[in-house]
């Protein structure tokens, strides 16, 4: 089917009290895991890219591979620009087709990041494109992105940022981080049930990658309607190209072990779908 925006998958999960998979991807055999994985699944999925993913090979063959993919494809499938570091990046995306956007103002103080947000949201909104931002910031370092220490997101924040953005869906800083995880994690779930009384759009949880599965089901039941993985499919993907060519140091065919990776990203794709609750939710 043609791609589809986020916005109906994640009411669709808030009604349902589900979350829906957010994957960010590199290269084609992440995506065909993905809908691979989801096809399996029965299940919506969101597949992404960050900005310095889009610097390695261009908005246009990210979309023209998730669009090729979904239109052979029966499951609901949305391409997001994760992170949007501009908007600039923001409109570029959308004129590319990307049907979900983020713009993270998150390193701008409040009031600049509810400028920007709202400038991208009026100029997504005409287009029907869905536009996620985040308030509080999510600590860590991946890719280009360095969020430091965080900083959590103030509940009364939240609800007056998303008033005066319009933005369909919110990225809360409750102590996750991107990269990998030095130490358990703690989140501050008080914080995140917090925010939702009080802040009726879906919202999303970053920085998912070595999060337990108890931590990733408690999030959700408290208001989590989409949960952001990347990281961790980096990793599953290496591993199995590092596998074959240890086992084969001669390989040289990219399709052999590029089919290793995609086999292990599919694998931990389909788990973690299962982990969101939206396994046969289609």
């Amino acid at each position: 089917m043609p791609l589809v925006t986020s916005e109906k998958l994640l009411l669709d999960a808030q009604k349902g009290g589900y979350a829906v998979g957010a994957f960010n991807i590199e290269n084609m055999e992440m995506a065909q895991a993905v809908i691979a994985a989801a096809e399996e699944m029965n299940a919506p999925v969101i597949m992404q890219t960050t900005p310095s993913t889009i610097k390695y090979a261009g908005l246009d063959l990210y979309y023209a591979n998730v669009a090729a993919l979904a239109r052979n494809s029966y499951v609901p499938v949305a391409i997001h620009l994760d992170h949007g570091s501009s908007f600039e990046l923001a409109v570029q995306a959308i004129r590319a087709g990307y049907t979900s956007v983020m713009i993270d103002g998150s390193h701008s103080v409040f009031e600049e990041n509810i400028a920007i947000t709202k400038k991208v949201v009026d100029v997504a909104k005409p287009n029907n494109i869905p536009v996620e931002a985040e308030l509080g910031k999510v600590g860590g370092k991946e890719d280009d992105l360095d969020g430091g220490n965080g900083g959590y997101t103030v509940p009364e924040e939240a609800l007056e940022f998303a008033r005066a953005t319009g933005i369909s869906s919110l990225a809360v800083a409750i102590g996750t981080a991107h990269g990998v995880y030095i130490g358990e994690p703690k989140l501050d779930v008080e914080r995140l049930k917090q925010i939702r009384r009080i802040v009726d759009i879906p919202l999303v949880l970053h920085g998912a990658s070595g999060l337990s599965d108890e931590s990733v089901i408690e999030c959700i039941k408290e208001g989590i309607c989409k949960v952001n993985f990347a990281t961790e499919l980096r990793i599953a993907y290496s591993d199995g190209v590092k596998k074959v060519i240890s086992e084969n140091p001669n390989v040289y065919d990219p399709k052999v072990y590029g089919k290793a990776g995609r086999e292990n990203v599919k694998q931990l794709v389909m788990n973690r779908m299962k982990v969101c609750g939206c396994v046969e939710k289609i």
